[in-house]
């Protein structure tokens, strides 16, 4: 069979900044919609003249609706998402939530912001879930973990943008201002996406439109998978290992994790193969480790402004707060995706949800600021940091043709924890519980999660023997087959 074409070239390069710099972007806004709403809750619960009479109870429950839409939308993108393609799904849920969050900024009452809430959430959990599947299928092999965080860290970077804003913009503009902000993809990042992002080669391979994918790769410099002896597939750009010549032996390639199969042969795609016998019990393990992480994100990032105010900490400290724990998820994030490609997503992730537990478990401690800030910090990395890495560990854990489903159900499922977490924190606070019992609450999830993440087990990589690549220009490969 001949090579398809190599993804190390200047094209590939330029294909894959392109393609990262796009998904990350899309991500900021989506943070940025998801945090804005805790920087706001303050001024709602105090202010009935905006939306009308809110407490806390009824204020955990709209920071819900949007999670609920996202839960929604991240398992349309599973069913729909691996027959649309990934180009299509990114371009309409670009508009989506953008339209979203400017008509939710014109809302008047606490029921239509609710709905707008969660109709914007539909469009940013799409959005998520083929994000995965993008990286995955863009990034070059060995550096798919941190492609992934600097992808998936757009999310707690709009929320650290979220917060600047609602500090810099204090004065400035009203909660309305901060949610038109969010609409700015529309006429920023979606003209730059219908012009530069390209569809995915190797999803035009998994539908059978080769001819297609082989011009595609062709033009972009993004690798196919080949056929291995056995059935299987393997990037043809993959890295080989080799025992350095001495022994002749050929070198090694290690394919994916192999694919879901019906009885003909044929492989599985979306949520069916998700629910075969290969990947069923490690897919409701991955489920229940994105539950944490998420619960842990949003009861944090909805809650600790209004946790640390009833410390006696003013609006603008409580903001610098929601600064930290999202500053901290972008740095740590990209430095323990780094470690992920090095030992593996699975050691990484339980580390930092355990880091997690112990920062906020020393957030009931009566630390000066500045130790306060730090761990915060820290739990910025066990959580949103954390779940970053959880979207890596999925989108690379299955095999194409089930890629979005997988990301899809990591995303949905995890967003019923997105939900219960500002429910979560809205009972304490309206049952007047003191503060720190949020914080041990929350150090209960992570430690769950850490327990959770050391049970699942990949489906097992099969080792078969390389072939050396006959080379072909990409020019040469487009020839044979047009």
């Amino acid at each position: 069979m001949k090579a398809l074409p190599l993804s190390g070239d200047v094209t590939g390069t330029r294909t894959v900044r392109w393609v990262m710099a796009i998904a990350a972007t899309a991500l900021i806004f989506d943070g940025y919609d998801l945090v804005v709403y805790g920087t706001v809750v303050p001024a709602l619960l105090r202010d009935p003249s905006q939306l009308g009479a809110l407490d806390a109870a009824q204020a955990g429950a709209l920071g819900s609706y949007a999670l609920m839409g996202v839960l929604v939308g991240a398992l349309t993108a599973g069913a729909v998402g691996d027959f649309l393609g990934r180009r299509k799904m990114m371009l309409i849920n670009i508009v989506w939530f953008s339209v979203g969050m400017a008509l939710t900024s014109l809302a008047t009452s606490v029921p239509a912001f609710g709905i707008l809430r969660f109709l914007t959430g539909i469009g940013v959990g799409a959005l998520v879930a083929t994000a995965g599947a993008v990286v995955a299928e863009f990034a070059p092999a060995g550096k798919r973990n941190f492609y992934n965080a600097i992808v998936y860290s757009g999310v707690p970077a709009g929320g650290l943008l979220a917060s600047l804003l609602a500090i810099v913009l204090n004065g400035v503009t009203d909660w309305r201002g901060l949610f038109l902000i969010g609409a700015l993809p529309l006429v920023i990042l979606f003209p730059l996406a219908l012009w530069k992002l390209p569809e995915s080669p190797r999803w035009l391979q998994a539908r059978g439109r080769t001819d297609e994918a082989i011009r595609l790769s062709a033009r972009t410099g993004i690798a196919l998978e080949v056929s291995t002896p056995d059935g299987m597939a393997a990037a043809a750009a993959s890295g080989t290992a080799s025992d350095g010549g001495a022994s002749g032996l050929r070198p090694l390639a290690v394919t994916p994790p192999p694919p879901a199969l019906r009885r003909d042969g044929s492989p599985l795609t979306g949520f069916a193969a998700l629910a075969s016998g290969t990947y069923r019990k490690p897919t409701v393990l991955l489920g229940l480790m994105s539950f944490c992480g998420l619960l842990l994100t949003y009861g944090l990032n909805t809650w600790l402004p209004e946790i640390m105010g009833q410390h006696g900490y003013g609006k603008t400290y409580s903001l610098t707060f929601l600064l930290a724990l999202n500053a901290g998820a972008v740095v740590g994030g990209l430095v323990a995706s780094k470690f992920a490609d090095r030992f593996g997503p699975r050691a990484i992730v339980s580390t930092t949800f355990v880091i997690a537990a112990v920062a906020l478990v020393l957030l009931t401690l009566s630390f000066p600021l500045p130790l306060l800030l730090a761990a915060v910090a820290f739990a910025g990395v066990g959580s949103l940091g954390t779940q970053v890495l959880v979207y890596g560990f999925v989108s690379n854990f299955y095999p194409t043709p089930a890629r979005v489903a997988g990301v899809a159900w990591c995303a949905g499922f995890g967003r019923l924890g997105g939900i219960f977490g500002p429910l979560v924190g809205g009972f304490l606070i309206s049952a007047q519980a003191p503060t720190n019992v949020a914080f041990l609450v929350f150090a209960a999830v992570a430690l769950i999660g850490g327990c959770v993440t050391m049970v699942v087990r990949s489906p097992r990589a099969i080792t078969v023997p390389a072939k050396a690549p006959e080379t072909v220009s990409p020019s040469a490969s487009v020839g044979n087959h047009v």
